[in-house]
């Protein structure tokens, strides 16, 4: 199971918002030191969401990202506002390694089976939820009351092998994850699943760990790390054995 830091970026700092809200808590004016922290840290993976893309419909954040890519050679998955095939394009060709979709890919269902079929595992969809339906626009707004594991689903007979799971009612509480919810997808749709919301300890990440086998590929893991409930070193954990992409290598892109 890989796990994977989070930089959430809003006005060019990184912070944490609380259940998708808009209050927020800085903890870095520097994404690009932020990152560094975290590859020193053992990262293989990080988790970049462009907040403002994400309320306003547009990535805001890309010039930040590229120099993220650019000065680090981090691998990236990047989400947030991405909602053209063109602005895929342009993020894959900045060097990002996997592109996060949400709303676009929830709204339009053309949209999604294109981006599948253009880009294969450099596209993933995060499923945001809150009691069991799913969220777009920021978490803000619900389309048809679409129900969670109906989508999941829907997912899994497009191709797509993993999809990203955010419980929005867990997201900056460290309340501990959605694990009833999660074994519900894991056990309906058959795709993989990187868990992220509310992860505030070990046990948290020990708990994930012990349904690895039914499919949890990954954890996300933000404000716990922020607030120094664990170091990045010791949720890695020493005798963790090193993830495995299901996308292309990043060695690949270079």
């Amino acid at each position: 199971m890989l796990i994977i830091p989070a930089i959430d970026i809003q006005s060019g700092s990184v912070v944490r918002l609380y259940q998708g809200a808009t209050d927020k808590k800085i903890y870095s004016r520097d994404p690009l030191k932020t990152a560094k922290h975290w590859l020193r840290q053992g990262a293989e993976l990080i988790h970049v969401v462009d907040l403002d893309g994400a309320f306003s419909g547009e990535p805001k954040n890309i010039a930040i990202v590229k120099r993220i890519v650019k000065e680090t050679g981090a691998t990236i998955e990047f989400g947030g506002g991405v909602r053209s095939i063109e602005a895929i394009k342009e993020l894959l060709a900045c060097g990002i390694q996997r592109v996060v979709l949400g709303t676009k890919a929830i709204e339009e269902g053309s949209f999604l089976k294109k981006a599948r079929d253009k880009f294969k595992d450099r596209v993933i969809v995060s499923i945001d939820a809150r009691e069991g339906r799913v969220m777009t626009k920021g978490w803000k707004s619900s389309i048809g009351n679409r129900e969670t594991l109906k989508f999941a689903c829907a997912l899994a007979k497009l191709g797509f092998k993993e999809i990203i799971y955010t419980d929005i009612s867990k997201d900056g509480t460290m309340k501990g994850p959605n694990i009833m919810e999660i074994k519900r997808i894991l056990k309906a749709a058959k795709i993989k699943v990187i868990a992220s919301g509310g992860i505030s300890s070990l046990n948290d990440i020990y708990k994930l760990r012990l349904i690895e086998k039914q499919g949890v590929s990954g954890a996300i893991i933000g404000k716990a790390l922020y607030e120094g409930r664990f170091t990045l070193k010791e949720a890695i954990g020493k005798n963790q054995k090193k993830g495995t992409f299901l996308f292309s290598s990043a060695n690949e892109r270079k």
